[in-house]
């Protein structure tokens, strides 16, 4: 059966994916000047913020009910880096949108777009690690079963 941890974890490898792939787009258009590039970076970094937004409600879901006892503050750690990343993405995602639209070019502006991505991958890297933490160091999430072998056909 499916459940809200889960679908959080099946969802939470695109936006990372989308977001850091993006960011290595973005330095390889620096570098090469190649307008490729640059449109492959807008383009994920686009559908890795609508996927912050989808990652972001589906930890909400899946944390429900795992806010008492040892869990308490490595998820609340988790929570305020999720945030954190979720409004990074939203607003690098609108800045860019403002400068296509506006067919805005400057050297600040791009150095600020930049930055701002740069940002926002370190707020994805950070939020990872936690998550990470929550699974695999605090088992958040984790639903211990054994096989039932009483109904295994034998010979």
């Amino acid at each position: 059966m499916l459940t809200a941890p889960h679908i959080h974890a099946m969802v939470i490898h695109f936006p990372i994916a989308l977001i850091l792939i993006g960011f290595l787009s973005e330095i390889i258009a620096l570098i090469s000047k190649k307008h490729f590039f640059k449109n492959v970076a807008f383009y994920l970094l686009l559908l890795g913020a609508l996927g912050a937004i989808v990652a972001y409600v589906s930890g909400s879901y899946a944390g429900d009910g795992m806010i008492d006892g040892i869990l308490q503050k490595p998820m609340e750690l988790h929570e305020e880096a999720a945030n954190l990343t979720l409004w990074l993405a939203i607003i690098t995602a609108l800045f860019r949108v403002l400068l296509y639209y506006f067919k805005y070019e400057s050297t600040w502006s791009k150095w600020v777009g930049i930055v701002l991505f740069a940002a926002l991958v370190g707020s994805v890297v950070r939020t990872g690690y936690l998550g990470g933490q929550l699974v695999f160091q605090h088992g958040a999430g984790i639903e211990l079963a054994l096989p039932d072998f009483g109904n295994q056909p034998t010979d």
